[in-house]
């Protein structure tokens, strides 16, 4: 029998590179789905990571072979307390490219933003005077957005300082997204304002950092027989000699805390009472939820206590099920071990 050359499938995704440490434990939002809703929204909200659990419900997709059956989910439970509209933002074209026309800042921002930045201080009538000027120029205008100041002492975590994300709003014209975006300026925004039971989201967050990991442990490589040489736990050849080391072998570096999303996660409940679903003891290294909450199908990407942003979806697949779910089941029994 002849020699047969070893051959194995390239290590990891080249959408994914370069792999280095997120620049921000904040998760960036780089591109927003079109609405054709005529009312306008926030396509976008915050939340902690609090733990997760599992759940029986019964499945309501008409393709599923369970179909009317129950099912075990495993979901992720979310702490979202409400968050407060700070500031509004208005976009403008220029040369094709969107850049930043003006601010408006509410004249009564939360406590503790000035542990982030300090706000302009303005008062009401110069707040009500900024926005008819801007309402003026309303036809250079062709985005609106928000910034959302989060409140992560509301939700029990042992921090001050806030984080601010800026976040778009969609659905109807500029002009009826700017009086909605002014509505909202210098009030509190609960989840159940922009998300319900049944609606599937995207998920950002920045997952657990692992530090500095070798081939084995980053890609998957094979660990080199013992006779082999010298080093087991490397890659036995990194490039021929012409064009030297490619791009695509496995090499040691950073491994996690990197930016990721998850598409298509769905919402199975949205709730104002956030001990129904926490467990005896509390979620391990989170502990009780003591505001409002979403649970999530499936897992979410960072550990506990970090932040995480929904935003609705941007390429929803077709046929999926909206309606909010039966829940028959919730496991609350304790995470700390037996």
């Amino acid at each position: 029998m002849g020699h047969r050359k070893y051959s194995a499938p390239r290590r990891g995704s080249a959408g994914f590179r370069p792999r280095k440490r997120a620049q921000s434990i904040v998760p960036r939002i780089r591109s927003w789905p079109s609405l054709d809703s005529a009312t306008p929204t926030l396509l976008a909200f915050a939340a902690y990571k609090a733990g997760m659990t599992h759940v029986y419900m019964v499945e309501d997709n008409p393709k599923s072979p369970f179909y009317g059956r129950e099912v075990f989910k495993a979901v992720t439970v979310l702490s979202a307390p409400p968050v407060f509209v700070c500031a509004l933002r208005a976009y403008t074209l220029v040369n094709g490219y969107k850049r930043t026309m003006t601010e408006l800042w509410t004249s009564s921002p939360p406590e503790h933003l000035n542990r982030l930045l300090k706000p302009p201080s303005l008062s009401d009538e110069e707040v009500q005077r900024k926005y008819d000027d801007l309402k003026s120029k309303v036809e250079k205008i062709c985005e609106v957005r928000v910034l959302l100041c989060t409140n992560p002492k509301e939700a029990g975590l042992p921090k001050k300082k806030p984080e601010l994300i800026e976040v778009k709003v969609g659905g109807g014209n500029v002009e009826s997204q700017l009086d909605y975006a002014y509505g909202l300026l210098g009030k509190s925004v609960s989840v159940d304002e922009v998300f319900k039971p049944g609606q599937y989201v995207d998920v950002f967050g920045v997952t657990k950092g692992k530090g500095f990991q070798g081939v084995v442990k980053r890609f998957g490589v094979k660990i080199l027989p013992r006779k082999k040489r010298k080093l087991k736990r490397t890659v036995g050849a990194i490039s021929p000699r012409h064009p030297g080391v490619m791009s695509y072998v496995p090499m040691p570096g950073q491994m996690g805390f990197h930016r990721r999303p998850v598409c298509n996660l769905r919402i199975l409940k949205i709730g104002t009472n956030g001990e129904e679903v926490t467990p005896k003891g509390g979620f391990l290294h989170f502990g009780v939820i003591r505001t409002s909450y979403v649970m999530v199908a499936g897992s979410v990407p960072g550990p506990a206590k970090r932040l995480v942003i929904l935003r609705y979806p941007i390429r929803l697949p077709p046929g999926v099920v909206t309606e909010p779910p039966k829940i028959t089941y919730v496991d609350l029994s304790s995470k700390q071990g037996a």
